[in-house]
């Protein structure tokens, strides 16, 4: 298994499809206080099609800590679904802590 250097210098084990990893490592990619849309990842990972996959790979995410799928929203603006403790309450929360909203 290979492990996933984070932002904080500290290296994990992400275990998942070999989508999900991709799409979880494209997350850690983005800085706090921005957003991406689900379709702008699966862009930048190479499957433009995929938004949907992108959104199921972030349900599956087991490390919001560390993988923030709370700043991956819907195209138009909406918030999408948050698989994190207190669902999308605390994904808005999130994103106001960082200045987003």
């Amino acid at each position: 298994m290979e492990k996933t250097p984070t932002k904080r210098g500290e290296a994990i084990e992400l275990t998942g499809t070999e989508f999900q990893i991709k799409v979880w490592r494209e997350l850690m990619n983005i800085p706090s206080g921005e957003t991406r849309s689900y379709k702008e990842v699966a862009e930048a990972i190479g499957h433009p099609n995929s938004s949907r996959a992108v959104a199921n790979a972030c349900a599956k995410n087991l490390r919001p800590d560390v993988v923030p799928c709370h700043r991956v929203i819907r195209s138009d603006g909406g918030l999408g679904g948050y698989s994190g403790e207190g669902g999308v309450e605390t994904k808005l929360m999130l994103l106001n802590d960082e200045g987003v909203f």
